[in-house]
């Protein structure tokens, strides 16, 4: 799984210089073509014409591009905070089942395998939790729901419901256990809608499109001269940066801007205590 987790950040870095190739390469056309065009093609009013649709090109483009870094971006900090908020509550159940003392001893058990396993399957690439009787990492899916990990949440779940303290103050507890289960297989859910995140290829080829055509016409435009070129690169390399970063905050599990695995890790060290 380590391995196919890396094949991810490799093919998401072979992307951004993707990018940089394709727009290099449209700048680099524009500047050939430029070269092969008669002078009564450069004119001044020609020159002005095509100021204006580059003009219009980049003000469209750098819109599309701020508003769907914003989009990428809050879906990423949202599926942050329901990681977050997930672990939260995982620890919070444990806590409850803490206190109503050892008959809840095996429901801990099962959640401390099923946060490891959620660790070790979630981040493959970080060193994975070690718990006894944990399933198998390796042979769990990377997105969406798993098997194994269901089957822990569902027996954790029937030994809540067969939960029978005698006293008022024990009952009381056990059905507050049950309500934050309740909450936990909710916020279970939502972090598994954040990694069924849409396809957006085709709207990344469109936009690529567009700049590719932006960057054309910087080539027609720009003078044959060592500081134009320059200022072309760096305008290059930056619109591809933001593309990469735009693809890449689209999987917030995969890519190189990750969700962090530091407060299921914290949650697991809390469950741990006795």
């Amino acid at each position: 799984m380590a391995a196919r987790e890396l094949t991810v950040i490799e093919a998401e870095l072979a992307s951004g210089l993707a990018f940089v190739a394709l727009f290099s390469a449209s700048a680099l056309a524009g500047a050939m073509l430029r070269k092969r065009l008669h002078e009564r093609h450069l004119s001044a009013e020609n020159m002005e014409a095509i100021r204006l649709v580059t003009g219009l090109l980049v003000t469209f483009a750098a819109l599309v591009l701020s508003l769907q870094l914003s989009t990428t971006k809050s879906a990423f900090d949202s599926a942050s905070r329901n990681r977050s908020n997930y672990a939260a509550r995982l620890a919070n159940l444990d806590q409850c089942l803490r206190g109503l003392g050892p008959t809840t001893d095996p429901a801990r058990m099962l959640m401390r395998r099923y946060t490891a396993a959620v660790i070790a399957s979630t981040w493959p690439r970080e060193p994975a939790p070690r718990v006894d009787g944990m399933p198998d990492p390796s042979r769990m899916a990377v997105r969406g729901e798993d098997p194994a990990l269901s089957q822990l949440m569902n027996q954790i779940g029937a030994d809540l419901d067969a939960l029978a303290p005698s006293d008022r103050a024990g009952a009381n507890a056990a059905a507050r256990c049950r309500d934050i289960y309740s909450s936990v297989v909710s916020a279970r859910w939502a972090v598994i809608e954040d990694t069924h995140t849409p396809s957006g290829a085709f709207f990344i080829a469109i936009l690529s499109f567009w700049l590719s055509l932006v960057f054309l016409s910087f080539g027609v435009q720009a003078p044959r001269r060592a500081l134009s070129a320059i200022v072309l690169a760096i305008g290059v390399v930056s619109v591809a940066s933001v593309m990469f970063v735009i693809v890449d905050l689209s999987l917030p599990y995969r890519g190189v801007f990750n969700v962090s695995s530091s407060a299921m890790r914290d949650s697991l060290a809390e469950m741990m205590h006795p």
